[in-house]
C-alpha cells in the first residue's frame, strides 16, 4: 500500500533539526511569469542543512516536456548523489508556502521512499517562527544508496488518459484556474492550446490552500464538492505541467481518502497534441 504523505509543522521540525534520520529538502520552483529564482533564493537564506531539490534538473531529459519523471535507474544516481536515502524521512519544504513541495514529496514517494512529509507553510512560515536560516552553500552530503521501487499504479500517461477519458473509469482533476480550464485565458507556454480535457472538473489549487498552508479537511471537503466530485469514484488529478496537481493530490489525501493518480504530463502534454480533443467552457 502507497504510504501517506504526511504534513508537517515548523515547530515540529524545529525540533528535529539536526537529526540524521532526516534529510530536509527546499523543492522550490517557479512560473517564469513569478519573476523568482529558487536558486538565488536558495543561497540567500533556506532552512539549515536543506538540500536544494530541482525537478527541471532531477527529470526526463529526452522528454521536451517540462519537469517529467526520469528513469527509475536516473533518479536513484541523482539523489543518492545528492545524500537521500529512501531509508530516511524526506521532509520537503518551498518558498510559496505550498506550491512545488507536494509535486517534490510525490515523486519521491512514487520512486518509492516509505516515509515523506511536506512542510505545511513552507520557508515562508519558518522564517515568520523566528527559526534560523542558513545562506550560502551548504557543505556536501555523503553520497548513499536509494533503492527505487516505482509505483506504476501513482502515475498517468497520455494513452491512460485517453482510456480514463472515454471510458469514465475516473473523475478527471484539473487544478488549473478556472479562466484557463474554460479556455479564457491563454497557457503560459507556447504552442498549446487552451481549454480542458473533455469531462474533466475544474479545482483550483488556490481553494486548497489560504495564506502558504493547505486548508483544513473540511474546506477541502467543501471545495471538492463545490468541484462536483463523487467521493465515491477513483480521481486523476492534473494540471498545467504535474506540479500543482500535486497539492490536490495532497488536499485529497488530507480527507482520508487514498491518493488519487497524477498525470505526469497534464496539458503540457495534452494541450500541445493534435491528437487530444480539447473542451472549452464550464465543465
Amino acid at each position: 500500500m502507497t504510504s501517506k504523505i504526511d504534513l508537517v509543522t515548523p515547530a515540529w521540525l524545529f525540533e528535529r533539526l539536526g537529526d540524521p534520520g532526516i534529510v530536509i529538502l527546499d523543492g522550490s520552483y517557479y512560473l517564469p511569469a513569478a519573476g523568482r529564482d529558487a536558486d538565488a533564493e536558495y543561497l540567500a537564506g533556506h532552512i539549515p542543512g536543506a538540500v536544494r531539490f530541482d525537478i527541471d534538473v532531477v527529470k526526463d531529459r529526452e522528454s521536451p516536456l517540462p519537469h517529467m519523471l526520469p528513469e527509475e535507474s536516473e533518479f536513484a544516481a541523482a539523489v543518492g548523489l545528492m545524500g537521500i536515502s529512501d531509508e530516511q524521512l524526506i521532509v520537503v519544504y518551498d518558498g510559496a508556502g505550498i506550491f512545488a513541495s507536494p509535486r517534490v514529496a510525490w515523486t519521491f514517494r512514487t520512486f518509492g521512499a516509505p516515509r515523506v512529509a511536506v512542510l505545511d507553510g513552507g520557508f515562508p512560515a519558518w522564517r515568520a517562527a523566528g527559526y534560523p536560516v542558513e545562506t550560502g552553500e551548504p557543505e556536501p552530503r555523503e553520497p548513499v544508496d536509494f533503492v527505487p521501487r516505482f509505483d506504476e499504479g501513482a502515475v498517468v500517461r497520455l494513452a491512460d488518459m485517453r482510456e480514463i477519458l472515454a471510458g469514465g473509469s475516473a473523475q478527471v482533476l484539473d487544478a488549473r484556474s478556472p479562466a484557463r480550464f474554460t479556455g479564457e485565458e491563454p497557457e503560459p507556454r507556447a504552442g498549446m492550446r487552451s481549454g480542458h480535457m473533455p469531462g474533466a472538473l475544474n479545482l483550483h489549487y488556490g481553494a486548497l490552500v489560504k495564506d502558504g498552508r493547505l486548508a483544513d479537511a473540511a474546506a477541502i471537503e467543501a471545495a471538492m464538492k463545490a468541484a462536483g466530485v463523487d467521493p465515491a469514484r477513483p480521481i486523476v488529478t492534473t494540471c498545467g505541467s504535474g506540479v500543482t496537481a500535486a497539492i490536490l493530490l495532497l488536499a485529497i489525501e488530507r480527507t482520508g481518502r487514498s491518493a488519487p493518480a497524477l498525470y505526469d504530463g497534464s496539458w503540457a502534454e495534452w494541450g500541445s497534441r493534435q491528437v487530444t480533443e480539447v473542451a472549452t467552457g464550464p465543465a
